[in-house]
């Protein structure tokens, strides 16, 4: 069993950056690659970034890629989101979730996934 929950999120200005966290429970957190999801109002969950459960293999949406960087810490049971050059299209709730399934092309199934987070909202001005 792994209990997730997220930090960081606030209301920043277009532009500005944030770091969020996910803090995890239980002894096997290494064992799981973890993804970061978020939803908007109105919206569907989609898919942000993901790492592999050694943290050598990143994955990231087309739309962050090169704004957002995932990292984790399996020593602290911990995986971060810093976001940069924050868009307002970036307002959602954030979601980390937790997930163990052989080789890679799940990471961005959302429904693949066995354990989330209750979720931190960000909020983009403009």
């Amino acid at each position: 069993q792994v209990q997730l929950v997220e930090s960081g999120g606030g209301l920043v200005q277009a532009g500005g950056s944030l770091r969020l966290s996910c803090a995890a429970s239980g002894r096997t957190f290494s064992r799981y690659a973890m993804g970061w999801f978020r939803q908007a109002p109105g919206k569907e969950r989609e898919f942000v970034a993901a790492v592999s459960w050694s943290g050598d293999m990143t994955y990231y949406a087309d739309s962050v890629k090169g704004r957002f960087t995932i990292s984790r810490d399996n020593a602290k049971n911990t995986v971060d989101l810093q976001m940069i050059s924050l868009k307002p299209e970036d307002t959602a709730i954030y979601y980390c979730a937790a997930g163990r399934k052989f080789g890679t092309s799940w990471l961005q199934e959302g429904d693949d996934y066995d354990y989330w987070g209750r979720g931190t909202r960000v909020t983009v001005s403009s």
